[in-house]
């Protein structure tokens, strides 16, 4: 009790202080200028807005969704906007060879990769139900909504360690929180915080140079969120523009997390400095030098 007295509680003190208190570097425009950025689920919604703020920013863009007719459009736009210069290839994320290819296709395009931005999800025509057997729908939220996201970013890892660039994951409040009528979705989103935050301490102890930033958001105004939650869930909803600019922002300062939603407690609720410090000290039970050279024991 005196250790804990003396040294435990005092440094928890500091390091909380940090966490919550520390100053964070300013975002500017130009940070984005000549990046050369993949954004998924780039049709409509948040990841349309994102590219278009990419295009007012100067960036390279690649973008990608199901819909031909609408990457067509949003690709013209970007370059109206300024973008450095934009492409699309279209595809659906629920094949997983087309995913690899995509970002080989977009590196070839770019001549390289910054910043991979994963904002897609599965196409669902009932968002919003009580489950009850359909395994189907919870195979294909974990497919696209989770696994191509794997796939994608290990398919560009060679390139953005070459940049020492970034992976913007935009994930949900839905995957820190339990959230009825919405389980598979929910699942989808909690795997990406469970596999994002640990390859990024893997990164962390190995000198992988590559930032994850994975992005929380509450409701925001899409189309399609408004459309799904529309008579069941009536909380505020926040601007797709703002939302999109905050994620580029998380993404370009190296962010850990991005918190977006209409509460302004939501990082304050979610941050859960307790997990920080259980991941941070649960590091000594491990062989560091087999996990540093990458090693397996028999």
């Amino acid at each position: 009790m005196a250790f804990m007295k003396k040294y435990l509680l005092p440094i928890l003190g500091i390091f909380l202080a940090y966490y919550y208190y520390s100053a964070k570097e300013e975002f500017r425009p130009e940070m984005l200028r000549g990046k050369r950025v993949i954004v998924t689920g780039a049709s409509k919604g948040i990841g349309r807005e994102m590219a278009y703020h990419l295009a007012r920013m100067g960036a390279h863009v690649v973008v990608t969704a199901r819909s031909e007719e609408a990457l067509k459009k949003v690709v013209s736009h970007c370059l109206e906007l300024g973008a450095s210069s934009a492409h699309y290839v279209a595809g659906t994320m629920e094949n997983m060879t087309f995913a690899e290819q995509f970002v080989a296709k977009a590196g070839k395009l770019m001549g390289g990769l910054d910043m991979l931005i994963l904002n897609h999800i599965t196409n669902t025509n009932n968002p919003m139900t009580v489950f009850i057997d359909d395994i189907d729908h919870v195979r294909k939220n974990m497919e696209v909504n989770f696994l191509s996201y794997v796939v994608l970013s290990g398919a560009a890892m060679p390139m953005l360690k070459q940049s020492n660039g970034s992976i913007v994951v935009v994930s949900s409040i839905a995957g820190k929180t339990a959230n009825p009528l919405i389980a598979a979705y929910s699942a989808s989103k909690f795997a990406l915080d469970g596999f994002f935050s640990s390859i990024r301490v893997e990164y962390a102890v190995t000198n992988v140079n590559v930032s994850i930033t994975l992005c929380i958001l509450g409701l925001i105004d899409t189309e399609t969120a408004m459309t799904g939650t529309a008579g069941i869930y009536n909380a505020e909803a926040s601007p797709k523009e703002e939302c999109a600019l905050e994620i580029i922002k998380g993404g370009a300062l190296r962010q850990k997390e991005v918190y977006y939603d209409s509460s302004v407690l939501t990082p304050f609720l979610l941050g859960n400095p307790g997990r920080k410090i259980m991941e941070f000290l649960s590091l000594r039970n491990y062989n560091m030098e087999i996990f540093i050279n990458n090693q397996v024991l028999p």
